[in-house]
This record gives C-alpha cells, sequence and structure tokens, in this order.
C-alpha cells in the first residue's frame, strides 16, 4: 500500500507567480492561471488536490476586503492543509489577517518573484516547496520563499537582494 498524502487545497490570489507579458502595453498583466501547467510540468498528479480560484490581483492593490475574502476562503475550506498563492509584496499582509483568525490548520503562502511565463521563474520551485510544506508542518500560517519556510511573524521581503529572509536572524 502507498502512503497518502492529506488531502489540499490551493487558493489561488494572483501575484507575479501568475502575471505574464503584455507585448501591446509592456505589462506585466493577469490572463489566466498558470497553476494547472505548473502541477502538470512538475507531474503532480494528486487526486486529493482541490484548486479554488479565488482572484487574480496584484497584492499590491490588494484591499482589507480583498483579504477579508481570503480569510474566509481558508476559514470555510473543509481540508487542514492550504496553500495561498499571493504576489509577494503583501503577503505578510495577508498572512496576518489569515493568522489572526485560522488557527486549526496549515496555511502556506507562496508566490514568486519572477512570473512562471517567463524564463528563469522561480514560481515551480516554490510551489513544489510549498506542497511538501503544507503537507508537513504543524498547524500555523508560513510562507514558503525560497527554499525557506518562514513563520509569518518573522519574515521579510528584501527588495534589494530579491528574496525573502527572517526579520531576525
Amino acid at each position: 500500500m502507498s502512503p497518502t498524502s492529506p488531502p489540499l487545497r490551493i487558493l489561488l490570489t494572483g501575484g507575479t507567480l501568475d502575471k505574464v507579458y503584455d507585448e501591446r502595453t509592456g505589462n506585466l498583466v493577469f490572463s489566466r492561471t498558470h497553476l494547472f501547467d505548473m502541477l502538470d510540468q512538475a507531474r503532480c498528479y494528486l487526486a486529493n488536490i482541490t484548486i479554488e480560484p479565488v482572484m487574480l490581483k496584484d497584492s499590491l492593490d490588494m484591499t482589507e476586503a480583498d483579504r477579508a475574502i481570503i480569510r474566509a476562503a481558508v476559514a470555510r475550506a473543509p481540508e487542514h492543509h492550504i496553500i495561498v498563492t499571493h504576489g509577494t509584496d503583501t503577503m505578510t499582509e495577508t498572512a496576518q489577517v489569515v493568522a489572526a483568525q485560522v488557527t486549526d490548520k496549515t496555511v502556506v503562502f507562496v508566490g514568486a518573484m519572477i512570473p512562471y511565463s517567463f524564463g528563469g521563474s522561480d514560481a515551480l520551485f516554490n510551489l513544489g516547496f510549498a506542497l511538501a510544506s503544507a503537507r508537513t508542518l504543524p498547524p500555523g500560517v508560513y510562507i514558503a520563499m525560497n527554499g525557506t519556510v518562514f513563520d509569518w511573524r518573522n519574515v521579510r521581503k528584501n527588495r534589494e537582494r530579491g528574496r525573502f529572509e527572517p526579520l531576525h536572524p
């Protein structure tokens, strides 16, 4: 008998991970999620993953109402292992909102510094790392970026270095 992984829900909220380059405007925009392509490329065909689109939004444009929608989606999910795709600029703010009311689930936020649609993106690695982290960590709210799991209270995005790092090493 092969071991089974616990059911997992992936909530899609947008961020750089899902952006594409619009050749007409020269901007990064949303057209659709790349998550299905990413799971296919990683050969992740587990039947116990549910994908729920919540929004496709740049995290700099997220409002407190958007964060409440994400928190509600996490709270109502029947699964106890959840990944939230999210933009890196305000990921910690949304994690704080979720952590304030959701204490009995493992919630892992993940994003990318470079869009999946670009060469050299960190999106696929970050997603795979988040999948493993969400299934193995105890209940709590985390951020999985750059091969490291951070407690949401002890992480910051270092824009100059293009990575996440602990607030207090």
